[in-house]
């Protein structure tokens, strides 16, 4: 992954942001969305593609486009910053590959460890019934 590439290719757009911020909320553009088409990338390699495409089907918009919004701040820099660094962080997530789980048995001693503190447990249950006189 080349992040300067990357970089260089990110659309950013901005708009009105909710929140605080006051009367400077209705007059400034502080939300920023950042577009980042991974079909199209020379960022990635095409294995790279296919890691992403597979990991954030979810977050992909218009097929090919990964969009990341950021308005926590009152500022349009640090928005941006924080989109930018968001779009990483998830990148470099679903890049990586989770080892394959390898299924294992149950050990014979747990099997028997099992078993026999069934039987104890039976026998405490058992000892705590009432003797009743009629079967003696």
């Amino acid at each position: 992954m080349d992040k300067e590439i990357i970089i260089k290719e990110l659309i950013i757009k901005t708009s009105r942001s909710g929140g605080s911020g006051g009367q400077n909320v209705n007059k400034t553009e502080t939300r920023v969305e950042v577009f980042f088409d991974v079909h199209l990338t020379e960022g990635l390699s095409w294995p790279e593609k296919k890691l992403v495409f597979s990991k954030l089907q979810s977050k992909l918009v218009k097929v090919t486009m990964l969009r990341i919004v950021a308005q926590e701040s009152r500022s349009q820099l640090t928005n941006k910053e924080t989109a930018i660094e968001k779009l990483f962080d998830l990148l470099t997530r679903s890049l990586v590959l989770q080892k394959k789980r390898r299924a294992t048995k149950v050990p014979y001693s747990k099997i028997q460890k099992r078993l026999s503190d069934k039987k104890n447990k039976s026998n405490v249950k058992q000892n705590r019934r009432r003797i009743d006189p009629a079967d003696d």
